[in-house]
This record gives C-alpha cells, sequence and structure tokens, in this order.
C-alpha cells in the first residue's frame, strides 16, 4: 500500500489591482475628451468670405473684429476653382451667430485716405484685420463676399435711403457727400447706369435726424467746386462747404415759396438739378409760344433767357435757331431771325389750365394791336448776356396780326441802344459826305495866298517907311507928315519881327498844324465810320527811326 501523501491546502492571494500607472493616459484621455466636447460645444460659426486677393491676410494671424474686440480668426486660405479670387475660412466665437445676416458686410481694415479722410492709421504697427458689419435682416448666412472698402453707411445707421438720379454731363461718385446749409448730412452708397434709358441713378443715405427734412417736394441741385454765374442778374458765387470745393457734391431744399410737403420715404426718386436756379424754377404744363423776327445780331441770346414784361418775368426763350422760311437761306441779307418765345401764365398769376392759355393769346393780341413790341435788351455788360423785353408803344399801333407757320408775330422795336448806334450811324455817313478834302486843299492854298500877301505887305512897309524919310528930308507940310506917320505905325506892326507879324505867323502856321492832324482823323472816319464810338483794336502805325549819321 502506497504510504499516503500529505497535501498541505492550497493558499488562495488576492488578485493584484490595475496598476497606477495606467491612471496617466486615462486623465488625459479624460482632459482631452474633455477638451475636445469644450471646444466643440463652445466654438463658434465656420464662415467663407471671398476676396479679390489675400492682400495682409495670414492663417491663424489674421483676426476678425467688431468695434475692436477680436471674435474669429482666419483658419485657412485657397484660390477658388476659376483662380480668380480667392476663398477665405474664418472661424467666429461662440453665440456670433446673430452677426451673420444675408446683409452684413466684411472688409480687410488697412491705412487708406479717401474722402472721408485717413483711416486704419493703426494698423501699421499691428498689422491688417477683417471687420464685419452686422446686418439687420432675418435670414442667416455664412457664405459672404468681401467689400473692397469699408460701406460708406453701416448697416443698422437710422436714416432714410433714397434714390437719385441725372441725365445731365455732370457725375458722382460713391463717398461723395450731400450738404445742406454747409452740414454734411448724407453720402452716394452706390452709382447704378441705366442703359435703356441712359441715366445715372445714385444710392444716398441721409443720416438721422436730417432725414426728416426730405419731403416729396424737395429739391436737389448741384453744388459741386466754386460756382461763378455771370447771368443777366449779375454776377454771384456759390459753394457747399470746403469739402466740395474738392470733391463733388449735392444739397437740396424747398423752392422759396412753397410749403414743405410730405415726409419722402425709401420708394421715393429725386432729380439731380444742375444749379439752384433750375431746381427753384416752377415746372408749368401750359404756355403760348410767339415769334419774334430780329434782323440784327443775337449773339448773347441762349435758349432760357428770361421774357419779361415792364420788369415782370413772364416767360422764357424756346429757340434761337428756328428755321421757319424753308425757301430762304439763313446767309440771305433780307433774311431776319426767328426767336420762339413761351409765355406761361402761370409766372403771371394765373393758373396753370389750358383756359389761362386762351387767355394770355386774346390778351397778347390785343396789346399787340395797340402797340406792344418786343425788342433785345442787354441783361449784363460784362457777359453780353440779352433777354427779351416786351413793352407798350402806343405811337406804333398795327392793324392786323402776322403769323408765321402758325405763330403769331410779336412785332420788334430797337432799344435805346440800337438806337443810338443808328444815330450814331448816321452823323457818320453825313460827316462822311463832306467834302473834307476839297476843304482841306482850299484852306491850304489860302495860306499860301496869306504868306504871299503878307510877304508882299512888307515889302510896302518897307517902301512907305523909305518914302516917309524922303518926306521928312524934303519938309512936307505937317498934314501930309501927320499921315505918312500913321501909316508907317501901321505897316511898322506888321513888319517882319514886330508882334503882330509873329502873332499873325503864328496863328497862320497853327491853323495849317491843326488841318494836317485832323487830315488822319478825317481819312480814318472815312474808311472806318463806327471808329467814332467802337475801338478797331487796330496797333499804331509804326514811326521809322532816323538811322545812324542821318540828319
Amino acid at each position: 500500500m502506497p504510504p499516503e501523501v500529505y497535501l498541505s491546502p492550497a493558499k488562495v492571494d488576492q488578485a493584484r489591482p490595475i496598476s497606477k500607472v495606467w491612471l496617466v493616459p486615462f486623465v488625459a484621455l479624460t482632459i482631452g475628451l474633455w477638451m475636445l466636447y469644450y471646444n466643440w460645444t463652445n466654438q463658434g460659426p465656420l464662415i467663407t468670405i471671398t476676396f479679390d486677393n489675400a492682400e495682409g491676410l495670414e492663417v491663424d494671424i489674421t483676426k476678425i473684429k467688431l468695434r475692436d474686440i477680436t471674435i474669429g480668426k482666419v483658419v485657412d486660405l485657397k484660390l477658388s476653382e476659376q483662380f480668380d479670387s480667392i476663398e477665405l475660412t474664418a472661424r467666429l466665437d461662440k453665440n456670433t451667430d446673430p452677426l451673420l445676416k444675408e446683409d452684413s458686410s466684411f472688409w480687410v481694415v488697412k491705412p487708406r485716405v479717401g474722402k472721408e479722410g485717413i483711416s486704419g492709421l493703426s494698423t501699421i504697427l499691428s498689422g491688417g484685420h477683417i471687420e464685419i458689419s452686422p446686418g439687420q435682416s432675418n435670414v442667416s448666412r455664412y457664405e459672404f463676399t468681401g467689400l473692397e472698402t469699408p460701406p460708406i453707411t453701416p448697416a443698422g445707421t437710422p436714416g432714410l435711403r433714397i434714390t437719385l438720379n441725372s441725365d445731365d454731363e455732370f457725375a458722382f461718385t460713391t463717398g461723395d457727400p450731400i450738404i445742406y446749409k454747409g452740414l454734411t448730412v448724407g453720402r452716394f452708397e452706390k452709382v447704378k447706369f441705366n442703359f435703356e434709358d441712359r441715366i445715372v441713378y445714385y444710392d444716398a443715405f441721409i443720416e438721422e435726424p436730417y432725414h426728416q427734412l426730405i419731403t416729396k417736394n424737395t429739391r436737389f441741385w448741384n453744388t459741386s467746386g466754386l460756382r461763378l454765374d455771370l447771368s443777366s442778374d449779375g454776377i454771384s458765387v456759390q459753394t457747399g462747404n470746403v469739402e466740395t470745393l474738392l470733391t463733388n457734391g449735392i444739397t437740396f431744399g424747398v423752392p422759396e415759396g412753397m410749403l414743405p410737403g410730405p415726409v419722402a420715404t425709401e420708394e421715393d426718386v429725386f432729380t439731380i438739378h444742375s444749379d439752384k436756379e433750375s431746381a427753384s424754377s416752377t415746372k408749368y404744363l401750359h404756355s403760348v409760344e410767339y415769334v419774334m423776327l430780329i434782323s440784327t445780331s443775337i449773339r448773347g441770346l441762349e435758349v432760357g433767357a428770361p421774357v419779361e414784361y415792364r420788369g415782370v418775368h413772364v416767360g422764357k426763350v424756346v429757340a434761337t435757331n428756328l428755321n421757319l422760311d424753308a425757301e430762304k437761306s439763313l446767309l440771305e441779307n433780307d433774311l431776319k431771325i426767328p426767336v420762339l418765345l413761351s409765355l406761361e401764365p402761370g409766372l403771371v398769376g394765373l393758373p396753370d389750365t389750358k383756359e389761362s392759355e386762351e387767355g394770355i393769346r386774346r390778351q397778347t393780341q390785343n396789346w399787340i394791336k395797340k402797340g406792344l413790341k418786343a425788342s433785345l435788351a442787354n441783361g449784363n455788360i460784362l457777359t453780353g448776356s440779352l433777354f427779351v423785353e416786351l413793352q407798350h408803344f402806343p405811337d406804333y399801333p398795327v392793324d392786323t396780326i402776322e403769323k408765321k407757320n402758325d405763330y403769331v408775330i410779336i412785332p420788334t422795336i430797337e432799344n435805346n441802344l440800337g438806337q443810338i448806334a443808328n444815330k450814331a450811324t448816321d452823323f457818320i455817313d453825313t460827316l462822311n459826305k463832306l467834302p473834307l478834302e476839297a476843304l482841306t486843299k482850299d484852306t491850304q492854298q489860302v495860306l499860301k495866298d496869306l504868306s504871299a500877301t503878307l510877304s508882299q505887305l512888307n515889302q510896302t512897309s518897307r517902301k512907305i517907311n523909305g518914302l516917309v524919310d524922303q518926306t521928312k528930308a524934303a519938309e512936307l507940310p505937317n498934314q501930309l507928315q501927320e499921315t505918312l506917320d500913321k501909316v508907317s505905325t501901321m505897316t511898322q506892326g506888321l513888319s517882319e519881327g514886330s508882334p503882330g507879324y509873329n502873332e499873325l505867323l503864328n496863328t497862320l502856321q497853327a491853323i495849317q498844324s491843326s488841318l494836317h492832324e485832323l487830315k488822319p482823323l478825317l481819312n480814318k472816319v472815312k474808311n472806318r465810320p463806327n471808329s467814332l464810338i467802337f475801338s478797331d483794336n487796330q496797333p499804331s502805325d509804326i514811326e521809322p527811326f532816323k538811322a545812324q549819321g542821318e540828319e
């Protein structure tokens, strides 16, 4: 029997716990997961912005700011699929979603010099950044097109946006100011050209509280630079402010005598006029047209020149190049130049209606029969501008009313200046008819004969003096002696070298010299009769100088 084997009882040991070394990666993993969760729950939206170029932009360096507070940064830059722009990806901070609307704007802030002044100087040292202008729309958006320049008016600025248009030659650009009484109250935001209408449209913004000044009957006009107006009313200088002296600009107002209308809205469109006068002038729908025939020059008479009746503005000149007589050439001597006039009932206080046209037409025809005449008057001596003046001349009535191409003709009469010129012309013509050359020749012959007579008289005086001496020696009777003495005294007064002789000779020489000086003037009057009144601007005759050595 085998011996019994004694087995000791098994010893059971407790299993070892996990090593503390594994706590390190576990904690790291936990922290990493927590950071991922924190970043995921606290990160803001990811947006894409398209710019023309990447000037001043760098990944992880360029910040996105709002009012100088950093709200994000650039995380990626790449070229677009067409290689014509760059696509910038930026990560914004948490809770910035309300800033991202379809009308939000982004632009790169960098040093700029513009009409509004110098901006972005702080970026010279700190580098450029992207600025955001939050939108006001209710529609969110995460893809944007960046602006090359900051917006003229940030979104949300209180005020009024209006539309302006102009078909004149002047034009405005983005940023040009809108002036009111010297204050800049708004600016042009956008410029659009309508190719169908060929009219330039502008989007403009008027800041609060000045937007309350814009009513439906407000007029806008150009106030760019320094305007010097030489019109028939005189000289006037107009300007907006210092800014408009260097750039373009407009101003606005309600025409004088007109009450402000209802407040304007964003749907209203306004026209930009060339100046204040054209903006303030009331546009009347009804007018009566007449023709005046001018036989003199109409230089200085422009379209739009006023027509006045005894100093009251009653109409304007509509056209000055009408060809009412097709059979005659404008170069014919007997053709009178037709000038088309327009008389407006509204300017004389009558209603702007068709009935007022008929009233003006009947009244004017009645006045023409009683002597109503039209004439060209000088409005400004400096510019030579003319206007049409209507006056009554009862001494020159007419029996019938003449017409030309259905236009009633208002008879014309020359103004005072024209009458003076005609009288001066008549005087010159009369002066030309005088036989001045024959008179000059006769006078010269008389002077020659008179000089010969004086010479003979001088010889006679000498002979008489000799006879007197002989009679004294012969002891003639005292009576004869006294008579001869008187004759001798008289002849001595006219003898050569005596005061009387010299005075008479000087007088004759002065007369001859005056006639010589008068001869060029008479020849000039004969050749150019109008030179007595108007300067001919001819250079003076060149006088030859005496050569050296000549005597």
